[in-house]
């Protein structure tokens, strides 16, 4: 009965979601009407410290579970940034998380609750996400030492709960992630909510066989080798609801091994979403279907046919789950209006006190805001704004409102534009800055040897370190990074992934989620273009998006810039800064100042992207005494040479091109400042380069990028965050590489990337403009 009442709250909380949606109260509504009955078999499989990692169907498990209640429900569908406990009202409704860490940013004790990571729209997304999840309560059964407090793991007992449509697993990152975890064997179990649409559009015209399972049969386990358990159960049958998830999840649990659990013949009684009727894309037998299978009608008649309960009780119980979710969502609209109420008396107050002549000026205004259905902070900031502005328009100024105005704003960031990064003692623009020190007979190695060190003695000091990724385990890496690593530490913590870069990012972020530290590498820049959504769209939104309740300290690893061919000569740092905040970008010059950048994330609770040099790996470099200990101040440039006549900003392998440029200026009488800004977010945060221009004057960026990509990104830092325009004498200049990529050979890469003749030409012709 009490799987009943919570089917029974969830199927009214999606009809009262919708339509508070639809009388305006609430922007959208997605909703989870329809995928009751399974969810609350699954809860009953669930453990502390398991986790989910799902979609936007799952209030019902959420419910269950005590994730969250239905005042919370209701106050992330109004938004109310007080009393969504999952996104502090930055996400739409039925986007859930649980807290992992407090709010200074230590870890909770994940095995006392029921966890559940922050949710993304983009569907599919969560499998990536999950497996990394999953993959960490494998290390922790290998490795219990790392966790003796068990505050992540009990021998590697957790279970990870993916869910998904039936739709989304046409999306490749859910073979991939399939895929990945029946060869890692980790304890990842797949539900997928089968209602035969996505959207309108039919399963058949989605689906081979227009069955997932079947579709899938080929994963399927047999008694030797890897595989998933693969499961197909009718969603409408809670007896074998039950005892299916009982049976997969405990299998799953003691033995690692992934399973797949299909639950068709779901129904979607209210629709997709708020957004339309399902009645325009289905049939009328269709629509009666979905009233016969409904799940919780089943549920009811087999609760009367066993002899449970009779109809009166049920009726009794459906009025008082009604009445109990009306009065939640009156609950939770309550508060919506308290707060809005208090920022409306202030705003009133302050009219009232206007002088007769003023008051009418603002009187249109003020009687808009007050009848305004749900006047939020955006309410009130655009009518004072627009009361201000009248008064002035009349020569009025009020201060009263001015400084209204700016509460509203300083409200508004508290809201809305926090924890995009930590600001915890662990930032990593917290770290302690430590310089490397040098003894005078230091070694001089190559670059691969300097990280290859540093590795070496970075994973012996930290016992939660792993990397992996493409070619990373036996061999040691492409550039020979981890070369004899893996032998030394075991193919548990250094070990090799298939190519599918959007699961190597899942696998690192869910890892990172549990107490891990993981590198994740891909091997080439240019092919991080597969592994951008789950960097995009998960990690770099995780803190932002939970609130600050969420973290994933993850390191990516990857190198480019130039070397050869259209596919390893890449620099698309445009798409990286327009796609990662959230992130921090390093982009050293060497392997040394690399890993100086490693030091710095790995000591922070900050994700980050550090960006070798692709052709760096065989130059000489000298060893560091304190390798593994000294660190760099992210956002500090670095002026690598001294100069009067210009400022020449760069980062990366192109650096070594400017070198060479410089030294053929010299013969020109042209002397540069050559500065290296070292990563790329955070940028110049003391403005160093501001101060290099106060002397110069004029300003040249240098980028391995296209036209308009990191270059446009710098002009916008310099010129307009740190004000550089006024210390211009002239327009500055931009060196890019072509708008193509690099073609493959010595002569296409010349032409297309700057080098030191292209660069010191441009410069001589800019430094001609300015003396003509």
């Amino acid at each position: 009965m009490k799987d009943l009442w919570v089917c029974l709250v969830s199927r009214e909380a999606s009809i009262a979601g919708r339509k508070e949606v639809l009388n305006g109260k609430a922007k959208f509504g997605i909703l989870g009407d329809g995928k009751e009955l399974p969810q609350v078999a699954l809860a009953r499989a669930f453990r502390k410290g398991d986790f989910r990692s799902g979609y936007y169907r799952d209030q019902t498990l959420v419910f269950a579970l005590g994730m969250g209640d239905l005042e919370d429900f209701f106050g992330q569908l109004y938004a109310d940034t007080q009393n969504d406990p999952f996104s502090k009202g930055r996400q739409m409704n039925n986007h859930f998380a649980t807290a992992l860490i407090d709010e200074r940013g230590e870890w909770l004790r994940h095995t006392e609750r029921n966890n559940c990571s922050a949710d993304i729209s983009p569907t599919a997304g969560q499998m990536s996400r999950g497996l990394g999840l999953a993959l960490a309560s494998k290390q922790y059964r290998i490795h219990g030492e790392l966790d003796l407090e068990r505050k992540f793991s009990v021998q590697g007992n957790e279970v990870i709960f993916c869910t998904i449509g039936d739709a989304s697993t046409s999306e490749g990152v859910f073979w991939e992630s399939l895929n990945a975890a029946a060869v890692a064997r980790v304890p990842m179990a797949v539900s997928i909510w089968d209602d035969g649409y996505g959207i309108s559009v039919p399963k058949d015209l989605q689906t081979v066989k227009a069955n997932i399972s079947k579709a899938l049969s080929g994963f399927e386990k047999q008694e030797e080798g890897n595989g998933i358990m693969i499961y197909e159960v009718l969603g409408n049958d809670y007896p074998a609801l039950v005892a299916t998830y009982d049976a997969a999840i405990a299998h799953t649990r003691k033995n690692h091994v992934p399973c797949l659990i299909h639950v068709n013949e779901l129904t979607q009684p209210l629709g997709h979403s708020t957004s339309g009727s399902h009645e325009r894309y289905k049939s009328e037998d269709r629509l009666l279907y979905e009233k016969e299978a409904d799940g919780i009608e089943h549920f009811i008649q087999w609760i009367i046919t066993t002899g449970i309960c009779d109809e009166t009780t049920i009726d009794d119980l459906r009025q008082k789950a009604r009445v109990y979710t009306l009065e939640k969502k009156q609950a939770a609209w309550e508060k919506v209006k308290k707060q809005s109420s208090a920022w409306k008396q202030k705003l009133t107050a302050i009219v009232s006190s206007f002088p007769k002549n003023q008051t009418e000026l603002v009187a249109s205004y003020l009687k808009e805001s007050e009848t305004a259905l749900k006047p939020g902070l955006a309410t009130m900031m655009k009518y004072a704004f627009r009361m201000d502005w009248a008064l002035k328009n009349k020569g009025f100024v009020s201060a009263e409102l001015s400084d209204f105005m700016k509460m509203i704003k300083s409200e508004s960031e508290s809201r809305y534009h926090t924890h995009l990064y930590s600001s915890s003692k662990k930032s990593a623009l917290n770290v302690e800055m430590i310089p490397a020190v040098y003894s005078p007979d230091a070694p001089v190695l190559s670059g691969h040897e300097i990280i290859n060190r540093f590795f070496d003695k970075k994973f012996e000091q930290m016992p939660a370190l792993m990397a992996f990724g493409e070619d990373v385990g036996k061999i040691g890496g492409v550039n020979q990074g981890f070369a004899g690593l893996q032998e030394k530490y075991g193919d548990d913590r250094i070990f090799d992934a298939g190519i599918r870069e959007w699961t190597i990012m899942g696998e690192a972020i869910g890892l990172a989620m549990r107490g891990f530290r993981p590198i994740a590498e891909i091997q080439y820049l240019d092919y991080l273009i597969y592994g951008i959504s789950p960097l995009s769209d998960d990690l770099a939104t995780l803190r932002y998006r939970s609130g600050g309740q969420q973290m994933a300290p993850v390191i990516i690893r990857t190198r480019g810039h130039r070397l050869e061919g259209i596919w390893h000569a890449g620099s698309p740092m445009g798409m990286l800064l327009n796609s990662l905040r959230g992130m921090y970008i390093a982009v050293p010059r060497n392997m040394t100042q690399a890993a100086g950048f490693y030091n710095t994330l790995l000591k922070s609770d900050d994700p980050g992207i550090i960006i070798e040099s692709l052709n760096g790996y065989r130059l000489k470099e000298k060893l560091p005494d304190n390798l593994v200990h000294f660190t760099l101040e992210l956002g500090v440039p670095e002026i690598l040479l001294e100069g009067e006549d210009l400022t020449l900003v760069s980062y990366g392998s192109v650096l070594r091109e400017a070198f060479h440029a410089i030294e053929l200026l010299k013969q020109k009488n042209i002397s540069v400042e050559l500065i290296d800004v070292q990563t790329l977010l955070p940028f110049d945060r003391h403005q160093l380069i501001l101060e290099s221009l106060r002397k110069t004057n004029k300003l040249v960026i240098l980028d391995e990028d296209i036209p308009g990509g990191a270059s446009a990104y710098m002009f916008n830092q310099i010129l307009e965050v740190q004000d550089g325009w006024h210390h211009l004498d002239m327009k500055p200049l931009t060196i890019t590489a072509k708008e193509h990529r690099t073609p493959y050979g010595t002569d296409g890469d010349y032409f297309t990337k700057p080098n030191a003749e292209s660069i010191a030409g441009e410069i001589l012709d800019f430094m001609n403009r300015y003396r003509a």
